[in-house]
């Protein structure tokens, strides 16, 4: 028996339902076992009890075993979904709906989200102290707590590029991010970035030898890039454009803007901005 989800029966009506919707919304199932559409809703809302993890709890009354409930609840046909709230009953809704709109309804009913702001705030704080599997953990966490939040799938991947783990990143920036899209966009960006790895102590040994091979310069700013050592390489890419902004067809200027991209967002925007300020300095 699910923690979020449990059978009620009139004589426990009361301590399940009542008292327990003095703290959180309870949505009650009133179905019957020869109810084609209660076949579909019923586990469909046991699912998605255990997705939203107590922000509503789901009590299921069979109506055959519990007229006087249904009753009361003017229940006249079934599936039929009534949602209690501090002793009053706050909305409802009636027939099997798709998940879509079942997950709508919830959303408006459901507490808000646990503790994930917390939790989200705690990793970001992590990340900055470098402890980036410990905030990976809190993400993940975050994540279950509300699997809905995008930002917080964001930020996990984030961390996931910086952790090496770039085949897990590809994996979860293949979904869809509707509400997060300039973020997707950028963190595909760094995991190409990150894809086209190389070592960059033969490149700085080569450039040392040679300063003005702008390709190899160009070759360790993507190498910095990958490794995470972002102003080092927005640093590399700049110095082409100083040197020559037209070698290669302006290719130091298409690589910083391309870093540019992969770094929009919060977390780099002042170091977006110092290198943008610097690369029309150059070009000036």
């Amino acid at each position: 028996m699910s923690q979020f989800s449990f059978d009620v029966a009139l004589e426990d009506f009361e301590a399940k339902v009542l008292q327990a919707s003095l703290e959180v919304p309870v949505v009650v199932d009133f179905w019957a076992p020869w109810c084609g559409p209660c076949q579909t809703l019923k586990p469909m809302l046991e699912k998605l009890a255990e997705e939203y993890k107590g922000r509503f709890l789901l009590a299921k009354v069979n109506s055959d075993e519990n007229p006087e409930l249904a009753g009361h609840f003017g229940v006249r046909s079934i599936p039929s979904i009534k949602v209690v709230y501090q002793g009053q009953l706050v909305d409802e809704f009636n027939g099997a709906l798709p998940e879509g709109k079942v997950r709508e309804f919830l959303d408006r009913i459901a507490l808000p989200g646990g503790n994930e702001t917390d939790l989200r705030a705690e990793a970001a704080a992590l990340v900055g102290e470098g402890r980036l599997e410990e905030a990976l953990a809190r993400l993940v966490a975050a994540s279950q707590a509300d699997p809905q939040d995008q930002a917080v799938q964001l930020d996990a991947i984030d961390v996931l590029l910086q952790l090496g783990r770039n085949d897990e990143a590809a994996q979860l920036l293949a979904g869809d991010y509707p509400n997060e899209p300039d973020r997707a966009t950028a963190l595909r960006a760094r995991l190409a970035l990150a894809q086209g790895a190389a070592d960059s102590a033969p490149l700085e040994a080569r450039l040392a030898a040679n300063p003005d091979d702008h390709a190899t310069r160009l070759e360790l700013a993507r190498a910095y890039a990958a490794q995470h050592r972002f102003r080092e390489a927005l640093e590399a890419a700049l110095e082409v454009v100083r040197r020559d902004r037209f070698f290669d067809e302006g290719a130091g200027r298409k690589t910083l803007l391309q870093f540019f991209e992969a770094l929009s967002g919060e977390q780099y925007d002042d170091l977006v901005r110092e290198f943008r300020r610097k690369l029309s300095a150059a070009l000036n």
